[in-house]
């Protein structure tokens, strides 16, 4: 199983990542303890959405999808 998440800073409330991850309570850890170099300065980060996916091939095309410009607007009008 796959999921798409989108974490959004707790500090900076404009600022939302999106991701893909086997296992969510484990990636927000790794976010919030600075790991990632773009998530790190962003900190503390809370899950704001995360959809599951059984085919790993739509979930990565999904998180691609999220990512685009068309993707953006989607999330901001349905996901956040």
């Amino acid at each position: 199983m796959k999921y798409i998440y989108i974490l959004q800073s707790k500090i900076t409330p404009e600022k939302y990542y999106t991701g893909i991850t086997s296992n969510v309570s484990e990636r927000l850890k790794y976010h919030n303890y600075g790991q990632s170099p773009y998530t790190a300065k962003f900190k503390p980060w809370k899950l704001v959405v995360h959809i599951a996916f059984l085919d790993f091939k739509k979930a990565y095309g999904f998180e691609r999808y999220l990512k685009s410009g068309s993707g953006r607007a989607f999330s901001r009008k349905h996901l956040r």
